[in-house]
């Protein structure tokens, strides 16, 4: 198999220097993480993984641009073709290049495609807005539009290169519109997409235009799994789904777009081995002793980060100042590395930030230190490797204080580091990394005063309690490494794809539609059982609204009025609404779930003798149940109560409904009724009345040559049980059932029934 990775950056990035292309391996812990995994994949002789990585290579092409005139038009488009064909001859160069070096496929993007989509949509609205900043966002739909272009870049990108079998994992906020673009094009494609930051909570999210908000979610879902570093994450999408598309999920995975797909939680490791090994290394040794020299005795607090807002440097800077306000003993004797890396340098927001920074670490120096002593040291510049790994490893204490993170990689990166296994990690509760860090010192990073407290407390930590703590971190940091984390989705993705082939291999086939209409036509003796709602018809907000259209009724009565068929029409619906819509077709009626049945050319009639005096008992609790749940209503039937929900809140109404159906089964322990959870839907009908007793009223009349059943939901599962071998039985949606087939919608049940109502056999 083929592991195809599309993110936004390529592992390299190309820059043009003196008219030379100059390639540098790409920043960031995605890369950096994703390469550890490739790197694994080439050593293993177990998995047989070969990959390409898809994205942006860090290069604008050029954009043709205006003239005024018709000579002006006329030389700028030929001038315009004659770029082209040299950039066309520049791209494919340097496409070959990339693609033979680096296993990588470029997709190149205009300057005016990157200050829009990356540098407009994606960090003007997703980023402030996922990472909790909204008074930062802007809805600029210029912005949304170009978000949309780019993503249909890719999405023609990875057409030009996938293959059969493929695997494509998508990564990030910048193409979450990508997996539905694929999907739409090759509906078999494995897809899993993973998301890096944090996806908010509906509260947040749904500050973004209602078409915005709702394409994204469906973008997303076109994957069959779909990855986040912390099970709070997962859980704000699920509820995101619930609440805007109406998908509600069972541990995790639901059914969209007729699949079945799954959001779970997959924490991001590192390359644990890669920085352990690495600080006894020679070159990081010797950077460890020019670090040394100039630190001489003092204790060494770390932080590094890019600039960023949400990095939260300003509050580690003001948590150092009133550390050393308050504990003028460790003055002289202690230092903090400051280490920003530079990012957005053309923002006006982050130019804001660095000044203030800037501002901030001076005040600081010039407050506390003296001619002997600066307590803050300050570099505003990237850092390679080594450099890196030898200031984890001298850092008595590391701080690590986001507002808002995905996951943190740095404080993982500083545990793997502490050979010894002394040193302290004092991590924000906001970071992702914090809910597997336990052992380190955990701070709310917008407290000035724990954070000052928690540098007191690292300082100060008995050498014995920073092993225990590391120790522990360690063995979880080797154990769930960047290699574990990608093998797990992989293979959850892969685990999906097989669950969604062998649902799948149940919709009905071509060989399987023959067979059906061979023995429809061949039969003289023919039994149609159907459900109404969500087989027939689709679901409406309210029962009354589901009238059966015109051309339903057509194909009913076509099928009914052929002798040699029995059609009978099974559903949960009321006597007096099936017989208004359906008593001039001769066919039978099962009302209620078959508590009263009606045969062709028959009156009404009961199964059983049924009673309903627990209706007064419990019609006051369903009552209670609407006026705690705005949008819902009760209908009542001759045997049965129904508490219907589907104008409801989602995320209110599955409380409710779950609260409704453990006081129901309570007060129901000693009575003759059972509780049933439909489609948005709670009834209470008397016990043993079901669609398979219904089912076996009609199957016990004669002996039938065909026999045809189809539903949409549980309650036809106990019909489908009761058929007799080689019936064909159809179950609505792409989910485990009893019956033989799958059908995809009520439409595709209205079309298979209009193919068997067109036959030339009718009588």
């Amino acid at each position: 198999m083929r592991l195809v990775i599309v993110s936004n950056r390529l592992p390299v990035t190309v820059n043009e220097h003196n008219g030379k292309l100059v390639f540098q391996e790409s920043a960031g812990g995605l890369v950096s993480g994703i390469n550890s995994y490739l790197e694994s994949l080439k050593k293993s002789p177990e998995k047989k993984w070969d990959y390409l990585w898809i994205g942006w290579p860090g290069l604008a092409v050029e954009q043709g641009g205006k003239a005024r005139g018709i000579f002006a038009k006329i030389r700028s488009i030929l001038s315009f073709f004659v770029r082209k064909l040299k950039i066309g001859k520049k791209e494919d160069r340097l496409r070959s290049q990339i693609l033979y070096q680096y296993k990588s496929y470029p997709v190149f993007l205009s300057k005016t495609d990157i200050d829009e989509f990356y540098y407009g949509f994606c960090n003007n609205t997703i980023w402030p807005l996922f990472l909790y900043f909204p008074v930062y966002a802007t809805y600029d739909e210029g912005q949304w539009n170009h978000y949309k272009r780019v993503n249909t870049i890719f999405c023609d990108a990875v057409l030009k290169v996938i293959k059969p079998g493929d695997v494509v994992w998508i990564h990030d906020y910048q193409l979450m519109l990508l997996p539905k673009l694929l999907r739409e094009r090759k509906p078999d494609l494995a897809i899993g997409f993973f998301l890096h930051i944090p996806f908010p909570a509906f509260e947040v999210f749904r500050l973004m235009p209602k078409v915005w908000r709702r394409e994204l979610l469906q973008g997303v879902l076109g994957s069959d799994l779909i990855g986040f570093h912390t099970h709070e994450y997962t859980q704000y999408f699920l509820q995101c789904v619930l609440r805007i598309l109406g998908f509600e999920h069972s541990l995790g995975e639901m059914i969209a777009g007729g699949r079945r797909i799954k959001a779970d939680t997959f924490p991001m490791g590192i390359d644990f081995d890669k920085f352990h090994d690495a600080v006894s290394s020679d070159r990081v040794e010797s950077e460890k002793q020019k670090l040394r020299v100039i630190f001489k005795d003092n204790r060494v607090i770390f932080s590094v980060d890019r600039l960023d807002y949400t990095k939260g440097i300003l509050n580690s800077l003001k948590g150092y100042a009133r550390f050393l306000e308050s504990n003028p003993v460790w003055h002289n004797r202690v230092v903090f590395v400051l280490v920003v890396i530079p990012s957005r340098t053309g923002v006006e927001r982050y130019q804001q930030i660095k000044k203030e920074i800037d501002e901030l670490v001076g005040n600081i120096n010039g407050r506390f230190g003296n001619m002997s002593w600066m307590p803050l040291v300050y570099q505003y510049r990237a850092i390679y490797f080594e450099y890196l790994v030898a200031l984890y490893s001298i850092s008595d204490v590391a701080l690590i204080t986001p507002l808002r993170d995905g996951m943190n990689l740095v404080a993982k990166e500083y545990i793997a580091s502490r050979l010894g296994e002394d040193g302290v990690l004092i991590l924000s509760e906001m970071a992702g990394a914090s809910k597997e860090l336990g052992e380190a010192i955990i701070i709310n990073p917008n407290d000035i005063a724990e954070i000052s407290g928690s540098l007191l407390q690292a300082l100060e930590m008995p050498k014995d309690e920073m092993r225990r703590r590391n120790e522990a971190m360690q063995k979880r940091l080797q154990r769930c490494n960047v290699i574990k984390w990608a093998d797990e989705f992989l293979g959850s993705l892969v685990s999906i794809k097989e669950e969604q082939g062998k649902l799948c291999s149940r919709l009905l086939s071509r060989s399987s539609k023959t067979a059906l209409f061979e023995a429809y036509g061949k039969a003289n003796d023919r039994l149609l059982l159907l459900d109404y709602d969500g087989t027939l018809v689709p679901f409406k907000d309210y029962p009354q609204e589901a009238v059966p259209p015109a051309h339903l009724m057509k194909i009913l009565q076509d099928l009914s009025s052929n002798t040699k068929n029995d059609m009978v029409i099974i559903s949960g619906r009321d006597k007096r609404t099936l017989r208004d819509w359906f008593s001039t077709f001769p066919l039978g009626l099962a009302a209620e779930y078959g508590a009263w049945i009606k045969e062709r050319e028959e009156d009404w009639k009961m199964l059983k003798s049924l009673t309903n005096n627990w209706k007064p008992h419990l019609y006051p609790i369903l009552e209670l149940y609407v006026d705690r749940l705005p949008g819902s209503f009760i209908e009542e039937k001759e045997y049965a109560l129904v508490w219907h929900y589907r104008k409801a809140d989602p995320e209110m109404a599955s409380l409710r409904q779950k609260e409704l159906v453990e006081e129901l089964l309570q007060l129901t322990a000693g009575i003759d009724v059972q509780v049933v959870r439909g489609s948005k839907v709670v009834e209470i009908r008397s016990a043993g009345i079901n669609k398979g007793n219904a089912a076996l009223h009609w199957i016990s009349k004669r002996a039938y040559d065909f026999i045809l059943a189809v539903g949409d939901d549980w309650t036809d599962e106990e019909m489908f049980t009761v058929l007799p071998e080689g019936s064909f039985s159809f179950r609505v949606g792409i989910t485990p059932s009893h019956a033989r087939f799958s059908v995809q919608d009520h439409t595709e049940v209205q079309s298979l029934l209009a193919e068997l109502a067109r036959c030339e056999d009718r009588a």
